[in-house]
């Protein structure tokens, strides 16, 4: 990892292809996210991990996304992912990352699947879908979660509303359709990844 402050801005790059996978990371990168992931319902997921564990990976953290059984993390890790992203809370998920030596972003709706994601050892939860559970949700699971909690939403968040999360407490953002969609050019993802970093660095 690079020695600059993270900024907790993961991109969710669903349904990217190996062969483009690189030229869009590029402007991802540059604009100074802290992770690019790969969920794993896109094409050949895998091979464009390893890809990007190659070129990027002493800059940012790369990791996978969608990972929904053990078997999985242990795909991810083998192709040198560090990250394990997953849409609920599922503690074997959880446990068997940790075990890895892995970073698992557990995702969790409500206050209850947030303390069984901390109790199974994550430090960083996913906040999913944030646009469900609101700005003032968020603050209201921060008065009770354990001091250290990381929340990261997930779901409606871009440059439109970055800076606000960011004020309520959020650690980071994960972008999803309001940076990256499939068939997009490099071009028009670096532009929304430079807006978004900039929107999220404001008053910071």
């Amino acid at each position: 990892m690079p020695d600059t402050d993270p900024t907790g801005l993961i991109a969710i790059l669903r349904g990217v292809r190996p062969d483009e996978v690189l030229d869009i990371a590029e402007g991802i990168v540059a604009a100074g996210f802290s992770a690019i992931e790969v969920p794993l319902n896109s094409p050949d997921p895998l091979d464009s991990i390893a890809a990007l564990v190659e070129q990027f990976g002493d800059e940012v953290e790369i990791g996978a996304g969608t990972v929904l059984t053990a078997d999985q993390v242990r795909e991810c890790e083998r192709a040198g992912a560090r990250i394990i992203v997953a849409p609920d809370t599922d503690t074997e998920v959880i446990q068997t990352a940790l075990g890895m030596g892995l970073i698992p972003y557990p995702g969790a709706a409500t206050p209850t699947e947030a303390f069984t994601a901390i109790k199974a050892g994550a430090a960083k939860v996913k906040l999913f879908p944030s646009s469900a559970v609101g700005i003032s949700g968020m603050k209201a699971w921060s008065e009770v979660l354990p001091d250290g909690t990381e929340l990261f939403p997930v779901g409606g968040v871009g440059a439109d509303n970055a800076a606000e999360w960011r004020n309520a407490g959020a650690a980071g953002l994960g972008l999803g359709s309001s940076l990256y969609r499939r068939g997009d050019r490099p071009d028009e993802v670096r532009v929304r990844a430079e807006a978004i970093a900039s929107a999220w660095a404001q008053n910071h």
